[in-house]
């Protein structure tokens, strides 16, 4: 509490880089469509760009804050709820760095390296995190996908897209076997255990980008080959989709929160994976489809960011702190 003013404190934590994430998943689903010749590379760039900076507002605001917290980085790394999302500052930097090699290769190139060391690394501490002081079952959730798995397959897109062929593989490796880990614990917890509390089950959107990166990062490195292996991870994809459906209901009864941005890059993630399979069957109207496909991700995206600054408004939008 605000002790002058009896006022709850507010702050920004880990999770509102989901902002910027979300951001960069539709710049970049707007990317591939403009590699697909389905629409123009200018409104990807232009989200790029508005990604970047709320990326760079965030981490100026949020390295401030974290070093007056009581425990510092160490505490905040260590959080069993929001350490997870820490993964997001290098993992946005990433993104950006694969938008930038669009139009300048070695810029990027670096940028995406000083960035791919700091994901990878930060993922190996968590996960050594999480052995030497030991998890609690009932504090995973899906976003505990987001430092490995994520970050990795993340990771092999813009190795691919940067020329590093054996380092790409490497870091699908990573993620792949990652995954299979990781989200069997996860889900042991969401089947076996009680439900997640309401401030997080905007998390659960998170398990639908998985098998949507996965297939993303999968044709990067085979250069868009379609085999057994893509059509195993569209299958996969597919299934998410369904459950995401099923969870509407869940979804319909929580209030908005910064918790869902948690949406955002996912559903952009299955929408980019998406793009790819409308231009590779090639079905009767494929363009509309397309263009179906682009509309409803960035409209989404849009009624999320519509709702941020209704809530900034009303000052209901930032967490507060303990």
């Amino acid at each position: 509490m605000n002790e002058r003013t009896s006022e709850p404190r507010v702050g920004i934590t880990p999770n509102l880089f989901g902002i910027a994430y979300g951001l960069t998943g539709l710049a970049g689903c707007w990317g591939y469509a403009a590699m697909l010749q389905f629409a123009p590379a200018l409104v990807s760039d232009a989200l790029c760009v508005l990604a970047a900076a709320v990326w760079l507002t965030l981490l100026v605001g949020y390295v401030m804050q974290v070093s007056r917290r009581p425990g510092g980085w160490g505490a905040e790394l260590a959080d069993p709820v929001l350490g997870p999302f820490v993964s997001l500052i290098p993992i946005v930097g990433m993104l950006l760095a694969i938008g930038l090699m669009r139009h300048d290769r070695a810029a990027g190139q670096w940028l995406f390296g000083v960035f791919v060391i700091l994901t990878i690394a930060l993922a190996g501490w968590m996960v050594g995190q999480w052995i030497a002081g030991g998890l609690v079952l009932d504090k995973l959730h899906p976003g505990y996908v987001l430092p490995t798995v994520a970050g990795a397959l993340i990771a092999t897109i813009g190795a691919s897209l940067a020329g590093w062929t054996d380092l790409a593989r490497v870091f699908f490796g990573l993620g792949l076997v990652s995954w299979i880990v990781i989200e069997s614990m996860v889900l042991a917890r969401l089947f076996f255990r009680p439900p997640l509390p309401p401030q997080l089950q905007p998390t659960l959107a998170i398990a639908s980008a998985p098998p949507a990166l996965a297939g993303l990062a999968y044709l990067a490195t085979t250069h868009g080959k379609v085999d057994a292996m893509a059509f195993g991870l569209a299958g996969y994809t597919l299934l998410a989709v369904l459950v995401q459906l099923r969870l509407i209901s869940v979804y319909r009864h929580l209030r908005f929160t910064s918790g869902f941005w948690a949406y955002a890059f996912p559903y952009a993630a299955v929408a980019t994976f998406t793009l790819h399979w409308i231009a590779y069957a090639h079905p009767p109207g494929y363009r509309i489809w397309a263009w179906v496909v682009i509309l409803a991700i960035t409209a989404f995206v849009v009624a999320l960011a519509a709702e941020t600054t209704a809530a900034l408004a009303r000052h209901r939008f930032l967490p507060q702190l303990p």
